[in-house]
């Protein structure tokens, strides 16, 4: 349940859980390590990515730290995904970031308030669109790399079920993929989420756990701004 509290002349509410709070900076450190291993070894020619796996040990090394990532990274999606079935099936619980036909209402809203054609931007349930949009990206996106990964982790055991002609296809979907994610979360994410004009000063409420009530009022709809358990 959503609760108040003053920090001089700001009032915050509570926006994100604990839990919440520890999933999100498990994502994040599992992200930079997939990173820096994962993107050393595709642009291996580069200076600055020999130099990552010089100092990560070499590439048996590196190899290593990012197959355990990746494990743990498998670990955390698997947890997210069963959280969320439980609390949805049998918590009664509201599938917030289920994309809706408001969510398409909203982008063309904000397309409009962009080119001046428009006072505001949209105001959205507890996650805008854009919100669901990285959402789904993360998330689908993970699966697919997990799914790559492991046919490139255990090649043999793969080709066992499945035509040798997968084991390039992963390489390409795999790679290609993290760096899309990469520049996508890295670009956008950050960005929008932290630092654009829409959020500023930096929203730090994933990290914090609280976000200004009068700037929630502002964006939300009301009723739809409760905690994210």
């Amino acid at each position: 349940m959503a609760y108040s509290e003053l920090s001089g002349t700001v009032e915050y509410i509570r926006r994100f859980s604990f839990y919440r709070i520890i999933e999100h900076l498990a994502l994040i450190a599992l992200f930079v390590a997939l990173a820096v291993t994962g993107l050393s070894q595709k642009f291996h020619t580069l200076g600055v990515s020999q130099s990552i796996i010089s100092a990560l040990g070499g590439i048996d090394s590196a190899r290593f730290l990012h197959h355990a990532a990746g494990a743990l990274f498998t670990a955390l999606a698997l947890q997210h995904i069963l959280v969320n079935f439980t609390g949805i099936v049998f918590q009664q619980k509201e599938p917030s970031m289920l994309i809706t036909v408001k969510d398409a209402q909203d982008a063309l809203h904000n397309v409009r308030y962009y080119l001046g054609l428009a006072d505001r931007p949209a105001t959205h349930g507890r996650y805008s669109y854009k919100e669901k949009f990285i959402y789904w990206l993360i998330l689908l996106g993970g699966i697919q790399q997990i799914i790559t990964g492991f046919i490139l982790w255990f090649p043999v055991a793969a080709t066992k079920y499945l035509p040798g002609q997968f084991i390039p296809a992963a390489k390409a979907v795999h790679t290609n993929e993290a760096m899309l994610i990469f520049l996508l979360v890295a670009i956008w994410h950050i960005y929008d989420s932290m630092f654009s004009p829409e959020v500023f000063p930096l929203n730090k409420s994933i990290f914090t756990g609280y976000v200004e009530k009068k700037k929630m009022e502002q964006e939300t709809i009301q009723g739809k701004s409760g905690v994210d358990a």
